[in-house]
């Protein structure tokens, strides 16, 4: 007697090893994310004659990042 065809296809099976190590590579990555430092959350007030542009650490990566 033929037994009954089994639910767990080649496909299935792939697909569940593609997510658990999807899972596996999302759950590396999540302890390497970091608080904001409070420095950057302090406000800073506005200048009364215009002139607010500073140059800050994320002004400064920009430009390195953007150097041709």
């Amino acid at each position: 007697m033929p037994s009954s065809p089994s639910r767990l296809s080649r496909r299935t099976l792939f697909a569940g090893a593609g997510t658990a190590g999807a899972l596996a590579a999302a759950v590396s990555v999540l302890p390497a994310v970091q608080a904001v430092p409070e420095a950057a959350a302090l406000t800073r007030t506005k200048p009364e004659k215009g002139g607010g542009y500073a140059l800050s650490e994320h002004v400064k990566h920009y430009y390195q990042t953007a150097r041709v």
